[in-house]
């Protein structure tokens, strides 16, 4: 545990957080881009996270949420942050849902991520970091990267992330993240901003 009620993800939270970070990335220029039009944005954002929590993030033990379930730090172990074909698979029907007719460009977004990510050294990858917009700036984003990070400094291991919102790259900062270059999202779409974490020894 680190910071008051932080504590690991579990199954019963799956719902709570979704919902938490549906709210946080509505205004978000990237999921505004993969999540096209306003007709329940805030559902379908829902739909993707229940399902990426449920199905690739919650079996490996490493996601965070805070004591209210007002936000949620998905993050994958070292050599586990890319998605396997059997989950891909069993993710497919809630991403279609969530993506609608937007599934084919969101897909060649994903692939353009995946394939900046650095494959060494291995590395702890924070996939999504979100706290609901009613909660934000009370320390919750802070307290739920510090198990983790922690971990990092501990085992000598780095840590990575694409900030989805140039205004957050201050943030990770303060965390010790650097950046290091842009992706651009397929078909000329909005920015994302790898960072890096190199271990604090």
């Amino acid at each position: 545990m680190s910071g008051p009620g932080v504590r690991l993800m579990g199954t019963d939270d799956v719902y709570d957080v979704a919902a938490s970070l549906a709210a946080a990335f509505d205004d978000d220029p990237v999921w505004e881009y993969l999540v096209r039009g306003s007709r329940n944005r805030i559902g379908r954002l829902s739909t993707i996270f229940r399902t990426m929590i449920r199905l690739q993030h919650l079996p490996l033990s490493a996601s965070y949420t805070d004591a209210e379930k007002s936000g949620g730090a998905l993050w994958d172990p070292p050599r586990l942050w890319r998605m396997t074909p059997s989950q891909l698979l069993r993710c497919s029907p809630g991403f279609i849902r969530g993506f609608g007719a937007n599934i084919v460009n969101s897909a060649r977004t994903l692939s353009t991520v995946e394939h900046a990510h650095p494959k060494a050294p291995p590395h702890y990858y924070l996939a999504v970091l979100g706290t609901r917009p009613d909660r934000q700036g009370k320390g919750i984003g802070s307290a739920m990267l510090r198990p983790i990070l922690d971990r990092c400094d501990a085992e000598g291991t780095g840590a990575y992330l694409e900030s989805s919102k140039e205004s957050n790259i201050a943030f990770y900062a303060r965390h010790g993240f650097e950046l290091t270059g842009e992706i651009r999202a397929a078909n000329r779409g909005p920015v994302l901003y790898p960072m890096w974490r190199p271990p604090r020894l």
